[in-house]
């Protein structure tokens, strides 16, 4: 893996004073929710949106073919025989791009990570262990992995990071019920987290990112 991973940028003003770094999902790519900035409607930030290229790797579950992944899915039971090895690449990689940002100006408290599906798994991963306070993440689709050493390895500068999780009751990827339990987990752990369903499958709908637009506007003001 080469020092920074390939990403697509957008920045909705010059000089941006905000960051949001995005992950994509299995299989798909940094282009995947570039269409996203518009549809947001933020407030007038500058905003720098980071849209990282995962590496591509076999995945077990999909018969060993080789796709973008931030780590390997062995098989339907996704919170059991996790890829560890490759969930924390994939936590060193993304804080190398928040290192990055912090190096073009902008604090770690003025920026978001966000994740759909195992993105969003690695935004969690990489977020809850940051020494520097991040402004917010934003979970879709995901769980929470490798939780059973959150609790030894979380960092208490992103203890009152908010948390914002959406997720599809109809989801047939990411099981609901795994997701409310990656909830729970984090409450118990004494996080905050927002929770919103939707009437979707893995995927991401109008009135969802209507709710994202507005809460991310609120968390980077």
């Amino acid at each position: 893996m080469s020092e920074y991973l390939p990403a697509v940028e957008i920045e909705t003003r010059p000089k941006p004073s905000h960051a949001v770094i995005w992950l994509h999902g299995l299989g798909a790519d940094g282009n995947d929710f570039v269409p996203i900035v518009d549809a947001l409607a933020l407030p007038p930030l500058g905003i720098r949106f980071v849209f990282p290229h995962a590496p591509l790797r076999p995945i077990t579950i999909n018969g060993g073919f080789v796709m973008r992944g931030w780590y390997d899915i062995t098989g339907a039971e996704l919170s059991s025989g996790e890829d560890e090895h490759g969930i924390r690449s994939s936590q060193k990689a993304i804080e190398a791009l928040i290192a990055r940002e912090s190096g073009r100006g902008i604090p770690t408290s003025r920026m978001v990570l966000a994740g759909f599906s195992q993105g969003g798994a690695i935004a969690l991963q990489t977020g809850l262990r940051q020494k520097k306070k991040l402004a917010g993440l934003l979970i879709l689709s995901a769980y929470l992995p490798l939780a059973h050493k959150l609790a030894g390895e979380r960092e208490a500068a992103n203890d009152l990071t908010p948390i914002y999780m959406a997720h599809g009751r109809e989801d047939g990827i990411v099981p609901p019920a795994l997701a409310r339990q990656s909830k729970q987990q984090l409450e118990e752990l004494g996080y905050t987290v927002q929770w919103r369903e939707y009437d979707m499958p893995h995927a991401v709908c109008e009135e969802e990112l209507e709710d994202i637009g507005d809460w991310l506007g609120k968390t980077l003001l």
